[in-house]
């Protein structure tokens, strides 16, 4: 081990899968290198990159050069760029940016490690550097099977490899005895997990297993994909206290002629009776979704169908994002017809109609008494969250008290709420 003379950022970008990532690098890097939290503050930066659609890769690149620039006024000695835009350009980045000292695909961490001078034969299986706090996001594999026409994901990150189940175990038994209350089940696709190491899908299986764990109090699933749902996982979600009630499901859109052309593997019809069936059998589930308009071929029917499917159906979360050409994909073919303008203004009727929804949802929430996870403090306020409600995209809840802890559970009474907050005060007897 060197004395820690060398400061080192990592700066994340993309999804928590990525955040995943450069924790486990972390965990590699703090023996040899004083990890810092900002890149005016080291002497190396390592970006780890997305590279999933359009905006993802031009905050990539922003950054790059961003970071580069402090590198070329004397304040860095050395920029490495690694992930999942690197994975797919990395010739490309090379010759535009030859300023970064090395590029690193997905995965690449013995590369990095060896580039630093650090040992990576030392066996650190399952370490990670929780930069989270009392939440963490656990991801059960890697790559993706799934044939969707849009996704540069399996080009990326390969195949469907899942984890076995007792290393993901023993995993989330480390993220506990660090004082971690709430694990995020992150994959590409996790109710496709088990199928290729056991034949089955195990998430059901898996979720029960994660929810013996002592010192987990919530368990929150992500990235769901509906065709072929793993129904058992809905029976586990309803009868499990520790479980939120909560699943994230990309829909991505609910017209038959487009859902075809996505290759997503299930009609509308199929997808409202799984929709369905969730909201039957686990009450006050939060539903969220996300979906992508502007793909070739949506035309004005089309959108509407999805409008309209929106303003009826009333999801709890939604996100929607402007369909991006991604080179590699069976849909580049189709060109990108529908006019970015075009893109962004059926995106904002969405959004408008999802503001009507959350409006309504959270004017229900007063005189309700919620618990809630207390995440930070804010401009004179504690900022937490609901069962119903994932880090960085969800709502929050808004606690005004002198002496909360952080990552610690309260009933809060809900008494007001700003568009996409509720505001609330502590049952003086709450903590969790």
């Amino acid at each position: 081990m060197r004395n820690k003379t060398k400061k080192i950022h990592i700066l994340t970008l993309g999804c928590p899968k990525n955040l995943v990532d450069s924790e486990v690098l972390i965990s590699k890097l703090k023996n040899d290198f004083k990890i810092v939290e900002k890149p005016e503050k080291a002497e190396i930066v390592i970006i780890n990159t997305c590279g999933f659609i359009d905006s993802a890769k031009q905050e990539s690149i922003d950054k790059i050069f961003e970071v580069v620039s402090l590198k070329e006024k004397g304040k860095l000695e050395n920029v490495y760029v690694m992930g999942c835009l690197v994975e797919r350009y990395k010739d490309e980045l090379e010759k535009e940016i030859p300023e970064v000292d090395k590029f690193f695909g997905v995965e690449k961490f013995n590369e990095i490690l060896k580039e630093l001078n650090v040992d990576y034969n030392r066996e650190l299986l399952g370490e990670r550097e929780i930069t989270t706090g009392h939440y963490a996001y656990i991801k059960i594999s890697e790559g993706c099977d799934n044939p969707c026409s849009f996704c540069a994901i399996p080009l990326i990150r390969g195949k469907y490899i899942s984890r076995p189940i007792e290393e993901i175990i023993k995993e989330a038994q480390k993220l506990a005895w660090k004082g971690v209350k709430e694990l995020i089940i992150v994959a590409q696709d996790t109710t496709y997990y088990g199928l290729d190491i056991y034949g089955e899908r195990k998430l059901a299986e898996l979720l029960q297993r994660l929810s013996e764990i002592n010192g987990i109090e919530w368990i929150r699933l992500m990235y769901t994909f509906p065709a072929k749902f793993p129904e058992e996982v809905i029976d586990v979600i309803a009868k499990n206290e520790k479980i939120c009630k909560y699943i994230d499901i990309p829909i991505q859109h609910i017209s038959d002629k487009i859902l075809k052309s996505m290759r997503r593997g299930i009609t509308k019809k199929r997808t409202i009776e799984l929709l369905e069936k969730i909201r039957e059998k686990i009450p006050e589930v939060a539903i969220r979704t996300s979906l992508i308009v502007g793909y070739p071929g949506e035309s004005e029917k089309e959108f509407e169908e999805l409008l309209n499917f929106v303003n009826e159906f009333k999801f709890d979360r939604l996100g929607v994002f402007t369909y991006s050409q991604e080179e590699g994909t069976t849909a580049y073919d189709l060109g990108d017809p529908i006019p970015t303008e075009e893109k962004e203004k059926r995106m904002a009727l969405i959004m408008n109609a999802q503001r009507n929804i959350i409006l309504k949802r959270n004017e229900s929430m007063i005189g309700r008494k919620l618990k809630v996870l207390i995440d930070r403090k804010e401009k004179g306020y504690y900022v937490g969250r609901t069962q119903w409600d994932a880090p960085e995209i969800d709502l929050e809840v808004l606690v005004e008290d002198e002496n909360l802890e952080i990552g610690k559970f309260y009933d809060v009474e809900i008494y007001d709420f700003f568009e996409y907050d509720l505001i609330g005060r502590i049952d003086t007897n709450s903590k969790h």
